[in-house]
């Protein structure tokens, strides 16, 4: 008779990187070393105790990865060191493509025609990464990392990841089975949030629930986000 695996249950937090000194503005996308602010970094240490503490009431985190980028791995060391954890960094996880990146946008560089090829069609986004591109490449680090904690930690398992804004609201409204398109100010994943996938079965292909939660809410006010950083 064939044999079957047994289901094993698995939970993957989804964490959003601090706030960032950013005092210009600018779409900083993939740009290289634009780090934390000291808020973020304090952001970061506020995510990084909500795990410990789970893990203090019992759950095993036993996994952490990154997108490579400055600001996230700047959020991840303190969890690292909170967990006992190696990073690892994953390019699935980094922040999507953008014309606009190294500018600061207004209504001014709207305006220019150069990029008005680029705004044609806000539902693939026709000014960087599409929106199924990113969904495709998160839940496959999801995946990836839900299986790589139950390996490691058995069934229950948890698993840390490390990224932003837009790659988490794609994971978070595919795995919800919502349409991609969206209107960014709708967004809930806030900075140094944790958006946890709870799977009951990480090989039997069923949507996992979402848990939100804000570790560093007391740390927003007065602060000015950009949608997508």
């Amino acid at each position: 008779m064939p044999t079957h695996a047994a289901a094993s249950s698995v939970t993957v937090h989804l964490l959003r990187h601090g706030q960032v000194h950013n005092p210009d503005r600018i779409v900083y996308g993939r740009l290289p070393e634009f780090h934390l602010s000291d808020l973020g970094h304090a952001m970061a240490r506020e995510a990084a105790g909500a795990l410990a503490q789970r893990s203090e009431n019992g759950s095993r985190l036993v996994y952490l990865a990154s997108s490579p980028l400055t600001r996230t791995l700047e959020t991840a060391a303190p969890v690292a060191e909170e967990l006992g954890l190696r990073i690892h960094p994953d390019e699935r996880l980094i922040e999507p493509s953008n014309h606009f990146e190294g500018l600061h946008v207004d209504r001014s560089q709207l305006g220019r025609v150069s990029h008005w090829p680029y705004m044609l069609n806000p539902l693939r986004p026709s000014w960087g990464e599409p929106y199924r591109r990113q969904a495709a490449r998160m839940a496959e680090a999801v995946l990836d990392a839900g299986r790589r904690a139950v390996e490691a930690g058995g069934d229950g398992a948890e698993a840390v990841l490390v990224s932003h804004q837009l790659p988490i609201w794609m994971a978070r409204r595919s795995a919800e089975g919502k349409f991609l398109p969206h209107d960014p100010r709708s967004r809930q994943c806030n900075l140094a949030s944790l958006t946890s996938l709870v799977f009951d079965d990480i090989h039997a292909g069923l949507r996992p629930r979402v848990i939100y939660s804000e570790p560093a809410a007391h740390l927003y006010p007065g602060v000015n986000q950009l949608p997508g950083s």
